[in-house]
């Protein structure tokens, strides 16, 4: 049985919809971010990275969201592109493409403009542009096909929705006209039946929502150092 670990975030809505589309039998076990539980010794046995989401099938062991992607894609055979050399360095390129610039400049866009003690302009400026550069990119290439890939719908299509469900908290409202492919993208995949199923995860569990002292502290445990060094 796999043992998917996943809090109700971007990179674990990923997987969640993967293994909903794939129809594969899985056992959720929550990880409750705000509550420190990614730093139990249990789950570092598993993700050493103290992240969301991570993934157990048997012996195996895999963490990072697009490597969970692509581990269970060449296990089941599916939502992969053609098997030609092409068409899988194109796979990896845009998977890749995910994981080193949509994921963290979406993410430290959220953080600096968000979460951080101290507004910097500067900061909030460069990574709002970079995410928004990045996701242009991606729009570009929606404008020329129906799904990342072309026709067919793949895992790195299920790699963009995941960020793409919480755009509006990344670089505001206005994503809707700035990426129009993308919208349209967005809207087509959470009208799949599995999105549906993928999305009402996060309620079969009664995850903390206060961003509280407590929720800083886990969520940002380098800011501990600043502390150490203002005392």
């Amino acid at each position: 049985m796999i043992k998917f670990y996943y809090h109700p975030s971007p990179n674990p809505a990923k997987i969640a919809l993967f293994l909903e589309e794939a129809g594969l039998p899985y056992e959720m076990v929550p990880v409750d971010t705000r509550k420190g539980e990614q730093f139990k010794a249990e789950f570092l046995a598993i993700n050493p990275n103290a992240k969301t989401p991570a993934l157990t099938d048997g012996d195996v062991t895999v963490f990072d969201s697009n490597a969970i992607l692509l581990y269970l894609a060449e296990k089941t055979g599916q939502f992969l592109p053609e098997n030609t050399p092409k068409a899988r360095g194109e796979m990896l390129s845009w998977l890749m493409f995910v994981a080193t610039g949509i994921g963290p400049y979406c993410g430290q866009a959220v953080h600096f403009s968000r979460f951080a003690p101290e507004k910097i302009p500067y900061a909030i400026n460069r990574y709002a542009r970079e995410a928004e550069r990045h996701w242009g990119i991606i729009d570009a290439q929606l404008g020329k096909h129906r799904y990342m890939l072309g026709d067919s719908y793949t895992l790195i299509d299920m790699s963009v929705w995941g960020w793409a469900t919480r755009l509006g908290f990344a670089v505001g409202d206005a994503w809707v006209d700035m990426f129009p492919h993308v919208k349209r993208h967005l809207d087509e995949i959470s009208a799949r039946p599995a999105a549906q199923r993928a999305v009402a995860l996060k309620d079969a569990f009664a995850f903390k929502t206060d961003f509280d002292d407590e929720a800083r502290k886990f969520l940002f445990p380098q800011n501990a150092h600043l502390a150490g060094q203002a005392s």
